[in-house]
């Protein structure tokens, strides 16, 4: 009888070690699906899925630092025009076919935008599938390799705000405001230039733009922007970044050909 009870206890301590088991297991699937039900959301943003970062970082979510300078006006800025298309000249060596961001930018811009030949803020041949309000300014946050510049995160003020994985530009589409006598434009930032492509101090800090051989310019508006502002390429402008609330209803915001017409 004795033998008996040992027998029916090592059975009945062996259904509980299948039964707990078959719990665990079970939840392990659920932590499991739960892990890549999450991995599938991201994937998507990030620039390497498949990459794991060498080492964890730690952010500490601050006020915006002594950099972080984005809604001050920046005063007295030289601005030259560049456009979508635009091939090298002396002025530009760099053809504007491509972006610093878009390698397809003329085919994705929907094609040349010509600076001479308008329909109000719009080329005079098509409808842009980008934004024709754009700018270019000297500093890409993005370096060679693929990789965010060593000082990004230190002095742009919305990184960890808009970062979504190394490699993926965080100044892209930024909203700018323009001031030029008077009126004020808001256009995003697309490109880098004019001529330099690091220089923080000045985009985010309190530097005036380097010597170059267009006076010193300082940033690049598009041909609406320059219509909208009604400029000539090398006068001066005052220009701020704006947040998305900031930016009010406008051809900015809505560039079909009726409501690309200026208001008179």
């Amino acid at each position: 009888m004795k033998t008996t009870w040992i027998t029916i206890g090592i059975a009945s301590a062996a259904l509980c070690g299948v039964a707990a088991a078959a719990r665990l297991t079970e939840r392990l699937e659920s932590v499991h699906e739960s892990f890549l039900e999450n991995r599938r959301e991201i994937l998507p943003s990030l620039s390497d899925p498949f990459g794991v970062p060498a080492v964890a970082r730690e952010v500490a979510e601050q006020p915006r630092g002594r950099f972080h300078s984005s809604e001050e006006w920046k005063r007295n800025v030289v601005a030259t025009v560049f456009w979508v298309g635009e091939l090298p000249t002396e002025n530009n060596p760099t053809p504007n076919t491509q972006s610093a961001w878009d390698q397809n930018w003329q085919a994705n811009f929907g094609g040349y935008d010509e600076p001479d030949r308008r329909s109000g803020y719009l080329p005079a041949d098509f409808t842009p599938s980008l934004n024709p309000f754009y700018v270019a300014l000297p500093y890409n946050d993005v370096a060679k390799g693929g990789v965010h510049r060593p000082e990004a995160s230190q002095v742009i003020p919305w990184f960890w705000e808009s970062y979504r994985g190394d490699g993926i530009s965080v100044c892209k589409g930024r909203w700018l405001a323009i001031h030029h006598e008077g009126r004020v434009c808001f256009a995003q930032w697309e490109d880098v230039g004019p001529f330099e492509v690091d220089h923080w101090q000045y985009v985010f800090g309190k530097e005036s733009p380097r010597s170059n051989r267009n006076q010193s310019a300082g940033i690049d508006l598009s041909p609406a922007v320059r219509d909208f502002l009604k400029l000539r390429s090398g006068e001066t402008v005052e220009w701020r970044f704006a947040e998305d609330r900031e930016v009010p209803r406008g051809p900015w915001k809505n560039w079909s050909r009726e409501a690309a017409l200026p208001q008179r």
